[in-house]
């Protein structure tokens, strides 16, 4: 088991090495971005399959009853977090918006399936690329890589080897 922390060592690098051509990755995470697809952009693209699972209902329709619904609207944020969450401001200042969301448009077409969990259980995000894991995952975006700075003040994602306790 290996220790990541986001400062010493970076989630981004870590999945730069574990990812290999061919690599099934699975995720189950609150958000993706298409920026963090930008980070992981070239192992990304090379590998055979990327299950994603939204650990709480997003991309849904609501089917609440007319009675019971209230004025709260919590997954529109997850749904703009594709976009860039509120801390990627900076990547989307950079105006190259329209090109990065093509390309990562294009590699979902061919090569993600997306699902979201809609019972009323948790799930705990989780990475997983082959035989390696990485938990717990809050999502999958810039600053849960490390490579920009999140309202967390620490950061501990466990990474673990099936292969270690062989």
């Amino acid at each position: 088991m290996e220790f990541i922390d986001n400062v010493n060592t970076v989630l981004k690098d870590e999945l730069e090495k574990s990812i290999k051509p061919q690599s099934v990755i699975n995720v189950a995470a609150a958000y993706f971005s298409i920026y963090a697809f930008q980070e992981l952009k070239n192992e990304l693209e090379s590998v055979n399959h990327l299950n994603f699972i939204f650990t709480s209902p997003t991309f849904v329709t609501e089917k609440a009853p007319k009675e019971k619904r209230e004025f709260f609207i919590p997954r529109l944020g997850r749904e703009r977090s594709l976009y860039g969450s509120e801390f990627e401001i900076r990547l989307r200042n950079e105006l190259s918006q329209k090109a990065i969301a093509k390309e990562c448009a294009d590699w979902i077409r061919s090569k993600v399936t997306f699902k979201s969990h809609t019972s009323s259980d948790s799930i705990q995000g989780f990475i997983t690329v082959d035989e390696e894991a990485f938990y717990p995952v809050q999502g999958f975006s810039t600053v849960e890589l490390g490579c920009e700075k999140g309202k967390d003040v620490f950061t501990c994602i466990n990474k673990f080897n099936s292969m270690e306790s062989k």
